[in-house]
């Protein structure tokens, strides 16, 4: 580990001046860290076959939940600690740097404790009260149109990049339900389901994240209640039935995007920092082979290999002060008692993007000077860089798809996305 390039663990935890009267005050956010951190060579070690498996295995579930990661966003009185997002994310950046699959699994485990929370109190009994330790995955675009029955919903249909899905217990399946201002017209919402309620079917076969098991789930005709739907629109205004569950706790006032996406932008910034922490390994001592370029030589005295590096640095640096910053700055709102505008979301949504573009230049920059010995499957820069631009395929991360709705804001035009 490069201690002079380790900006997660340097950045200090964000913390609110007001807390909720059932948070934890023993909680310690650098304990944590380092115990992350310990995870180091288990990670690093299966990471290749955790891309040949297509999924993340039990035992990392067990180990990243040992140390307190799946209930950093949890509400304190189903056994959580409470803590703002930015410190999940701040963590998520540490599993990142090891292995980008199993981030992308356990923050979005984790970032959807913070998402049930939102749902009305009968949901989150529904499962925290049966397991307080159940993990929910996903899949967020409306797949399905959901029929009207007494008490809820019929639901059928294929959800697909349903990340980490063979190692959760419930599901967040969006789908089309009756406005509630206007019945005959359709809205997304999120509809809760138990793994009981769908199979699985493994559809996952890709270059990038690839043990992130975002597979499809399969529902033919199950029921869900009333009480285990969220609207889109609730969520992503922060006007949620569990707010008002948890009324003495700001953080569960916090408009979606602006949370969860920063989530999943701290797997490609961490990912690529993780590469700058091998390629500097790998290339501090390496010289040179190549006839044509002059063999015998210390790579690490070529100025163009020391513009890469301060290239990846900077950007990776970037990239995490980014995010960090922008969640701040929505939580110091929402404390505050200060409404969380469409300008601060679509700032939110900027910075996530950015963020990623931020680390898939450092990724590129350092991938691109691997030589042969980057091709090999098995080198953890070019793992990075494959999982870095999977990121950016994500629509949310998008920096076409992103940055285009800043655009349109700055310009006095009405955005057009998500936010």
């Amino acid at each position: 580990m490069n201690d002079f390039v380790d900006h997660a663990v340097l950045a200090s935890p964000h913390k609110s001046e007001t807390k909720s009267e059932t948070k934890s005050e023993t909680f310690d956010a650098t304990a944590l860290m380092d115990r992350l951190h310990e995870l180091a060579p288990m990670l690093r070690a299966a990471a290749r076959q955790v891309e040949s498996d297509g999924r993340i295995p039990e035992g990392h579930i067990a180990a990243v939940r040992a140390t307190g990661f799946f209930d950093l966003v949890k509400p304190a009185a189903h056994g959580g600690s409470e803590e703002h997002f930015d410190t999940l994310v701040q963590a998520n950046l540490i599993l990142a740097r090891y292995c980008a699959s199993t981030a992308w699994v356990c923050g979005l485990l984790a970032a959807h404790q913070w998402l049930l929370a939102g749902f009305p109190a009968a949901a989150q009994d529904d499962v925290w009260g049966a397991d307080p330790n159940a993990l929910m995955c996903g899949s967020y675009a409306p797949a399905a149109k959901a029929t009207v029955q007494t008490g809820g919903y019929r639901l059928s249909g294929n959800w697909s990049f349903a990340s980490g899905c063979d190692v959760a217990q419930w599901a967040f399946c969006a789908a089309i339900v009756p406005s509630a201002a206007d019945p005959a017209v359709g809205e997304p919402a999120f509809l809760l389901v138990p793994a009981s309620d769908y199979t699985i079917s493994n559809t996952w076969d890709v270059v990038g994240l690839a043990g992130t098991g975002s597979k499809t789930l399969v529902l033919d005709d199950i029921f869900v209640p009333a009480h285990r739907v969220l609207t889109f629109a609730q969520s992503t205004s922060g006007d949620t039935p569990g707010a008002k569950v948890y009324a003495e706790t700001a953080g569960y006032r916090i408009p979606m995007l602006t949370m969860i996406p920063s989530c999943l932008a701290s797997v490609a910034v961490g990912a690529a920092q993780g590469a700058l922490d091998d390629y500097l390994e790998a290339t501090g001592g390496r010289i040179t082979r190549g006839a044509v370029a002059g063999a015998h030589q210390k790579m690490a005295e070529f100025p163009t290999i020391q513009l890469r590096v301060a290239d990846a640095a900077a950007s990776t640096d970037a990239a995490q002060e980014i995010l960090l910053r922008d969640l701040r700055r929505v939580t110091d709102k929402a404390y505050a008692g200060s409404p969380v505008t469409q300008q601060d979301r679509i700032l939110s949504r900027r910075g996530q993007a950015f963020a990623v573009s931020l680390a898939l230049r450092a990724a590129e920059a350092l991938n691109a000077s691997t030589g042969g010995l980057g091709l090999s499957m098995a080198n953890p820069v070019q793992r990075a860089w494959r999982d870095a631009n999977a990121v950016g395929r994500h629509i949310s991360l998008n920096w076409d798809a992103v940055g285009s709705m800043y655009g349109q804001l700055a310009l006095g035009l009405p955005p057009k996305g998500q936010y």
